[in-house]
C-alpha cells in the first residue's frame, strides 16, 4: 500500500513496488519510485503525463526532500 505526504497543497505519493504512477496519482501529485535503478520523482501534469529527473536518486530521503522542494515551487 502506498504512502501519501500533503506539502503544501501537494500530494506526494510513494509507491510500493509494482503499482503503477496513473494508477495511484492524480494530476499535481508527486510520485516516488522505487526500480533497481533508485529512487525515482516523478510528477504527474494536467493530462496524466509524468515526467522525472534524468537519474534516480540514491536513497528515499534524497527523493523526498526533492518531492518536497518542488512542492514548495508549486505552491507559490
Amino acid at each position: 500500500m502506498n504512502t501519501e505526504i500533503l506539502h503544501r497543497g501537494t500530494r506526494i505519493i510513494t509507491l510500493e513496488q509494482g503499482e503503477q504512477v496513473l494508477a495511484q496519482c492524480n494530476p499535481g501529485d508527486i510520485a516516488i519510485v522505487r526500480d533497481a535503478a533508485g529512487w525515482w520523482t516523478v510528477f504527474v501534469g494536467d493530462d496524466g503525463e509524468t515526467e522525472r529527473y534524468d537519474i534516480p536518486f540514491d536513497s528515499y530521503d534524497k527523493a523526498l526532500w526533492s518531492a518536497k522542494a518542488a512542492a514548495e515551487f508549486a505552491g507559490e
